[in-house]
């Protein structure tokens, strides 16, 4: 689905929706595509909470950064 999504990038509208049309039907149901959508968002935010409070010794600083992390991703 990701590359799916990078390969349509310049259909303003119908490439997102052609990429999650494809996606949710690959993932075989609505709750299964909404895992897949945000798991990896997650994964990401807690990543960057772990390493940030690890490297800081702060863990408000790891709290930021992970919520950083799971906006952007």
């Amino acid at each position: 689905m990701l590359l799916l999504s990078i390969g349509l990038f310049w259909l303003p509208i119908i490439g997102p929706l052609i990429a999650g049309v494809v996606g949710g039907n690959k993932a075989g149901g609505v709750v299964a595509a909404i895992i897949a959508v945000f798991l990896p968002a997650f994964i990401v935010g807690s990543g960057f909470f772990v390493f940030a409070s690890i490297l800081s010794g702060f863990p408000v600083l790891g709290v930021v950064a992970g919520l950083g992390g799971l906006t952007m991703a």
